[in-house]
């Protein structure tokens, strides 16, 4: 007789042997091999054959089968952390949190055992009773069934199925039952038994298997269909899971209570005939219902903080786009796979709740129009917040598409920036050495004047520059220009420069098409070197805008955008991340021109005057033609923020007459529309922040 197990105790009789034991079971590891290899032999398999093994060499070959399981990390949720270290989401590709043998109930450990393999305990890798039973059965059949497998071979199955991950075709072939797989497993699971502990194999089995629901392990399982612990399951509880893993769909206990019902008794009577509870425990566990308290995790982007959905799923393509984690895309996509990752970002939530705020206070998630907004910290390169009007989502006023960043990182291609971009010329030319004194006439309309590309293509003069009045502005200087947004300055200016050098700028601020990856991998494609560059022509991210204003912030300091300070992996290892590459590309002198421009736009006499703050800041406003597209970006030396309201669905359609927050407006310029947004996101982010002065050059002498 069996030897009896004390009901609901943590440990077995089964379990715990004495040293005699221990030296007979060393004895039945060392001939399992030659045991396997004359079942193999003895029985006449049809199927044999197409795995290169006759009945007659079945014995020697066995021997020669690969038997070293390499032993798969599992799959395991990863979190995602705002800076202060604040959980923003769950993010997997399996729902499993592992657990050591002694966080699981030790109820769970032996209802799963005296359902699935009573004899675990008893028998090495092969239980000789139920694998001859089962082989004289598939014999006799001609097919292959699924008894006789020991918990160590169903562990190997799994294995094969954990590392086929979202694989259907590798799936199928896991679990596909013939004669040479169960073979090879046969071969696998004499290997596992000597180099683990049944603890250590079962422990491992109870982590890898699927419960269903998409609850990969036990504690998952737990959480998933009674919202606790699998330390915490009680009998009935317990009874209920084991029963889960013959067939998680058809006993699924949401979908088919009643199968579930059965089953889970099924497993309950199991328990009482090996002694591992009395009848009556298994009396009054069957009397109870399933007591299903069910939790859907709460996982993944869509899952995240209210607001941080964007940035979460940012952070995902970054991970799964960038060299720093894996030189191939399926090293990356394996690494994100495996999960077990605690990924440090960022976001700053002081600085994302400004940005939301601001935008409910200018704009409705119901609007046609859309508000989209990026904050960057000057001199690191550091993503503060992003934040968009239209929720994450998928219905109704929802969207899935990130504005603030080109496709490569889940986003659009960008918006047309308007006169925003006139930075970008002015700072190429003040680089050439033109003062911020140059004077140039500058009448209500022009030529665009003839300029030579980078490809050394001459784009003849044409007519079409014009600004937004009809008063000339006569001979002004750049600081004038740059207050008024005079299209008509700062396209000769654009040709003073030269057409290439402000796209060589451009390009070194981290401006470019996005979308695509390039022949260098970086994926910025040139822009369209037209002689309307300098008005914006061009569609960008508000994460490019932010940056590359950034950089007049930090003194002519650009840094690539960061999202993530640190990875520590399952292992506890701190994986190397996207360094932001800070380096000088304006000198202090010229950046600190900039400044003096940018601040002449939010001046008393400037078009952003009324959205200034009080504090040393910078800004320009944009808006396209028939303003379709209205940006403000700004800055502080603490913070960069771009803005951009648009209709991201019909983007030349204008904005004017859309209603916008209960308003409308005609026309629908930047300071009007986006500034009002980045004036409240940029007050309550600087709230509790120095006031610290921006570098300006002197303007000049009138």
């Amino acid at each position: 007789m069996a030897a009896k197990r004390s009901p609901l105790s943590g440990t077995s009789p089964r379990e715990s042997r004495g040293p005699g034991h221990k030296a007979l079971l060393g004895v039945q590891l060392v001939g399992a091999s030659a045991l396997a290899g004359a079942i193999v032999a003895g029985i006449a398999l049809p199927a044999v054959g197409g795995v290169g093994l006759s009945a007659k060499a079945a014995a020697n070959d066995f021997n020669n089968l690969p038997g070293d399981l390499v032993v798969p990390t599992l799959s395991q949720a990863s979190t995602i952390y705002d800076a202060n270290g604040g959980v923003i989401a769950t993010v997997y590709s399996r729902d499993r949190t592992s657990v050591l043998l002694s966080q699981i109930a030790p109820v769970m450990q032996n209802a799963l055992v005296d359902i699935e393999d009573h004899r675990f305990y008893q028998h090495g890798a092969i239980d000789l009773q139920g694998t001859l039973r089962a082989l004289l059965k598939d014999s006799s059949s001609g097919g292959v069934s699924q008894g006789g497998s020991t918990l160590t071979q169903q562990y190997v199955k799994n294995v094969f199925i954990e590392e086929a991950g979202d694989s259907a075709a590798g799936v199928a072939e896991a679990t596909r039952q013939t004669a040479g797989r169960k073979i090879q497993e046969l071969k696998y699971a004499i290997e596992l038994e000597q180099k683990l502990s049944k603890q250590q194999i079962l422990d491992n089995y109870l982590n890898i298997t699927y419960f269903g629901g998409g609850a990969y392990g036990v504690e998952a399982a737990a959480e998933l269909y009674f919202s606790k612990h699998a330390s915490q399951l009680t009998l009935p509880e317990a009874a209920l899971l084991a029963g889960l893993v013959q067939s998680p769909s058809a006993y699924d206990p949401v979908q088919n209570p009643a199968s579930a019902l059965t089953r889970r008794n099924e497993v309950l009577d199991a328990m009482a005939s090996y002694g591992s509870i009395s009848t009556a425990q298994a009396v009054q566990a069957k009397a109870q219902p399933l007591g299903l308290k069910v939790t859907t995790p709460k996982t993944g982007c869509i899952a995240a903080k209210a607001g941080d959905e964007f940035f979460c799923n940012y952070v995902e393509h970054v991970l799964l786009d960038d060299p720093a984690f894996g030189a191939t895309s399926e090293a990356r996509q394996a690494l994100f796979d495996q999960g077990g990752l605690k990924i440090h970002t960022t976001l700053n939530p002081q600085d994302q709740a400004a940005e939301e705020q601001a935008m409910q206070n200018h704009i409705y998630s119901s609007d046609k129009a859309v508000a989209v907004s990026s904050m960057v910290q000057p001199g690191s390169g550091q993503i503060l917040a992003m934040a968009q009007s239209r929720p994450f989502g998928t219905g109704t006023n929802q969207t899935e598409i990130n504005y603030n960043v080109d496709a490569m990182h889940g986003g659009g291609e960008g918006f047309q920036t308007g006169s925003v971009f006139k930075a970008v010329t002015a700072a190429t030319a003040l680089s050439q050495g033109i003062p911020l004194s140059y004077p140039i006439n500058s009448p209500a309309s022009a030529d665009y004047p003839a300029m030579t590309d980078c490809d050394g293509v001459v784009h003849p003069a044409v007519p079409g520059d014009q600004n937004d009045t009809t008063v000339p502005y006569g001979n002004i200087d750049m600081v004038k220009a740059m207050a008024d947004s005079v299209n008509t300055y700062f396209v000769p200016l654009e040709a003073q420069a030269g057409l290439c050098n402000v796209v060589h700028m451009a390009q070194s601020l981290g401006l470019g098409n996005q979308g695509m990856m390039n022949a260098a991998g970086t994926g910025l494609e040139p822009l369209a070197q037209a002689q309307s560059l300098t008005l914006g022509v061009n569609d960008l991210t508000p994460l490019q805008i932010a940056n590359a204003y950034a950089s007049f912030a930090a003194n002519g300091t650009y840094c690539s955008p960061t999202a993530i300070t640190q990875v520590v992996d399952a292992s506890g290892k701190s994986l190397t991340v996207p360094s932001g590459n800070c380096h000088q590309v304006l000198t202090p002198a010229v950046a600190q021109q900039v400044n003096t421009l940018l601040h002449s736009v939010v001046s008393d006499q400037g078009t952003g005057a009324s959205v200034a703050i009080p504090y040393s800041d910078a800004g320009k406003t944009g808006t396209t033609n028939s303003e379709a597209q209205a940006w403000f970006a700004g800055y502080t030396t603490q913070v960069s923020d771009a803005t951009v309201v648009t209709n991201p669905n019909y983007p030349l359609n204008s904005l004017n007459g859309v209603d916008i927050g209960g308003h409308s407006y005609d026309p629908a310029y930047g300071y009007e529309t986006a500034g009002p947004i980045w004036h409240d996101a940029m007050i309550a982010a600087m709230s509790g922040q120095p006031n610290t002065a921006l570098g300006f050059a002197p303007g000049p002498k009138n």
